[in-house]
């Protein structure tokens, strides 16, 4: 059985796919199975072999992916650490923000060392960054990380997932935060429901949104 138009065109759809690990890794299984199922009429040890390494391949994308996005959902915070990512927590009493004059909550907080604005959105699932900002302070897309796909003024474009090592303001500090590196957002960051869903809690008092971290750490001076 001649195999190499085969292998032709699996070398030609891999150099067409989007640079993705994780997507690379998938079609890949996905391949393998097809080929293993070719193989099956004439060579059936080979094929099943081929048709068992593309199932596993394919159970551990998904588990990855499943992993990838329970770490941006807090309602997952217990259950990730047990299985060996890191922890994402927020570590401080209580910081006091009041409404800014164009109506929303801002705060100016540390990325890393680096000072930049924050706009607080609770109706974001994920906290991001811009893309200045994230250049700034150091951040580098995740490898191997599935793109977001955001809507924007201008349309759909693709977010690149980030970890902050630290962002800190007030008396809180969060280490290890997942975000997402946003080229659709301007020169604005977000602090997203994945940062506020870690505190000890939050609540708007009238003009005033209280944030109470677990504990409170040393105050961050404005810069």
């Amino acid at each position: 059985m001649n195999l190499a138009p085969v292998w032709d065109q699996i070398s030609h759809s891999l150099q067409e796919l989007p640079q993705s690990g994780l997507l690379i890794a998938a079609v890949a299984a996905m391949l393998l199975g097809i080929l293993g199922a070719l193989l099956m009429r004439y060579v059936p040890a080979l094929g099943r072999l081929l048709r068992m390494v593309s199932t596993l391949g394919l159970v551990g994308v998904l588990l990855l992916v499943v992993l990838q996005v329970s770490r941006m959902d807090p309602r997952f915070d217990l259950a990730v650490p047990e299985i060996g990512l890191p922890e994402q927590v927020v570590e401080g009493g209580e910081t006091r923000i009041r409404l800014a004059r164009d109506g929303h909550f801002w705060l100016r907080a540390d990325v890393n060392g680096h000072p930049a604005n924050f706009l607080v959105d609770t109706g974001a699932t994920l906290t991001a960054v811009s893309t200045q900002t994230a250049a700034e302070a150091g951040l580098e897309p995740r490898p191997g990380g599935l793109p977001v796909r955001m809507q924007t003024a201008n349309g759909a474009v693709a977010a690149d997932l980030t970890a902050i090592d630290e962002l800190r303001f007030g008396n809180i500090a969060a280490r290890g935060l997942d975000a997402i590196i946003a080229p659709g957002l301007g020169t604005t960051n977000v602090i997203g429901m994945n940062f506020l869903g870690r505190l000890a809690s939050w609540r708007v008092e009238g003009n005033t949104m209280v944030l109470v971290p677990h504990h409170p750490q040393p105050e961050v001076p404005v810069s």
